[in-house]
């Protein structure tokens, strides 16, 4: 459904946390975009990063930092740190042994930084890289990372109903690589990603949702970061933007190539603290 014109949606300030790719590098092969030998521009990746942080402050949004870790390259990926819901953190435990100390540390900076109701889960899970959060529903992927069980592990901590998706596309091993939130009732996503079963959920639950390209969505179009009014999205994803503009939301394009290489985008980098204690 196309929004009608002189309808624009609404902005809402958002809070974000994000991490300085002070020590990124692509130093094993954990996703299929990820390939040792390519090598990176590690200065190149900072640039570009701090261009997405500062355009989310231009957009009038709150960016607070986490302290990068030497030896933890991907920890650029905020996103997979935790899962924070009405000031609860439900936090991350990475699938690989690479990633496995992130977890501890994100835990780490959220009780210093003063919330309260910290969960350590029992079970893998990455965060917002596999849980995106609506109004109503929070959907949760399984199927290369988050084990299903730690979807009912977080909705018993963040009391929220969880919708399991499965991922069955290797290039889109995160649900935030497939699909993302245009608002609290509304998604972008691409159908190839999920199983023909989670294919069916998707459409019950959003008829009217707007659907990417593959060819959108190989250039990580969809690991976006919408505000309700303002979608911040890789510049390559031109087909995806078009179809946004025309839904009335404002498009704000990143360079973030340097970053793909490791398999994150805009949303990887940005981790939602919803309701934050500061």
């Amino acid at each position: 459904m196309v929004r009608p014109v002189g309808s624009a949606p609404a902005a809402t300030p958002r809070h974000y946390l994000m991490c300085r790719p002070t020590y990124f590098a692509v130093e094993y092969a954990i996703n299929p975009w990820m390939d040792p030998a390519a090598g990176v521009d590690r200065e190149r990746a900072i640039r570009q990063w701090a261009g997405l942080r500062d355009l989310y402050l231009s957009l009038g949004h709150r960016v607070s930092e986490i302290a990068p870790i030497e030896g933890l390259p991907d920890m650029v990926f905020a996103a997979n740190g935790a899962l924070v819901v009405d000031g609860r953190v439900y936090g991350a435990r990475f699938a690989s042994a690479e990633r496995t100390p992130e977890g501890p540390a994100y835990l780490d900076w959220f009780r210093k930084a003063g919330y309260t109701e910290v969960l350590d889960p029992k079970h893998v899970n990455e965060g917002e890289g596999d849980f995106i959060t609506l109004d109503d529903v929070i959907l949760a992927a399984t199927g290369f990372r988050t084990e299903a069980a730690a979807h009912q592990e977080a909705e018993r901590l963040l009391e929220r109903p969880v919708v399991t998706l499965q991922l069955v596309d290797p290039r889109f091993y995160h649900l935030d690589t497939a699909l993302f939130a245009l608002s609290g009732n509304q998604v972008a996503y691409y159908p190839g990603a999920f199983s023909e079963g989670s294919r069916r959920v998707l459409r019950s639950l959003y008829p009217d949702a707007l659907l990417a390209t593959e060819e959108d969505a190989a250039v990580l179009g969809l690991n976006a970061v919408c505000d309700g009014r303002n979608v911040v999205l890789a510049a390559e994803a031109t087909g995806l933007a078009d179809r946004l503009r025309a839904r009335g939301l404002a498009v704000h394009p990143v360079e973030l190539d340097e970053l793909r290489k490791a398999g994150g985008g805009a949303k990887c980098c940005t981790l939602e603290l919803r309701s934050s204690p500061v």
